[in-house]
Parts: C-alpha cells; structure tokens; sequence
C-alpha cells in the first residue's frame, strides 16, 4: 500500500495538567493565546492561529512526575486523509487505538500508537489544515 498525501506539520500538541484554569491563563494572558473551543469543563484548545493546544484536566495526580504529554497530532489536509492514513498505518501494522471519527468542531482524527507506546493523532482540523507555514 502507498503512503497518503504528505502529513503537514505537527502544531497539535495535548498536555493534561494538574490546574487546568491556571494553565488557560498562563497560555491566554501571559502568551497570548486564545480560546479556539471549550469541549466541556475538563477540555479547552487554544491557537495562535495556525497551531492547536489542547488542555486536559489531569484524571489522576501526576506527582512529580515531569511527563504531561497526552498525545501530539500531525495536521492532514482534509478529512479523507485521516482515512487513508487510517487505512495505511493499519495496513502497515501499527497500533490503531481508536477507528477515525468527526468532532463537534468539524475535526476529524484516529489515534495510534508509535514503537514506544506514545499516542500519535492523525488529525483534520478546519482551523489549521491547509496552510502552508513558510
């Protein structure tokens, strides 16, 4: 099987954090971001335009563990390319942990993992699919 269309940059990126409204204000007032879409309570992306930051209220108590990571996403340029490299990474043997599926936001993704065990999300997004970053 040939690989789909080029991936186009990875400007997603899911961190779960212990505070999730401190860290909202850290990215928003101090960096600059702005609020692209709360999910619900427990899940809010932000953007700087052409990037997506998804902040996720920690399930359970990190310690001091540094490792926050969620998953990180490669941005596709439609939706029909998360289904082809849904079908191509499958083919391929990698672990697919959930089958493609649409967002309330008109997302579209799947999730896989790599050789180490991170989650890798394949994903359409219509805020950041299709542009070029020169």
């Amino acid at each position: 099987m040939q690989r789909p269309a080029p991936l186009n940059g990875m400007r997603h990126i899911a961190l779960q954090v212990q505070d999730l409204e401190a860290c909202e204000r850290f990215y928003v007032e101090l960096l600059g971001m702005e609020v692209l879409r709360r999910a619900h309570a427990d899940l809010v992306y932000l953007t700087l335009g052409n990037d997506n930051l998804s902040l996720s209220r920690a399930k359970a108590p990190t310690g001091e563990d540094p490792q926050r990571l969620d998953h990180f996403g490669f941005v596709v340029d439609t939706a029909e390319d998360v289904d082809a490299w849904h079908d191509y990474l499958k083919a391929q043997g990698v672990r697919v942990t959930s089958a493609p599926h649409d967002h309330a936001d008109g997302a579209r993704s799947f999730y896989c993992l790599d050789p180490d065990g991170n989650s890798v999300q394949p994903l359409y997004h219509p805020c950041v699919s299709g542009q070029r970053l020169g």
